[in-house]
């Protein structure tokens, strides 16, 4: 494999994993919206 299909494939792996983490983060911080927003006094 040459230099750049290598590079080309760890730039894949790497955009998939900030994407993945990235809506992680997201969806944690809606989850945690919903969860101190049903545990606020009322």
């Amino acid at each position: 494999m040459s230099d750049s299909e290598e590079w080309k494939a760890r730039g894949v792996f790497l955009r998939v994993f900030v994407y993945v983490f990235a809506t992680h983060l997201f969806a944690g911080f809606i989850w945690l919206l919903f969860y101190v927003g049903g545990h606020a006094p009322k």
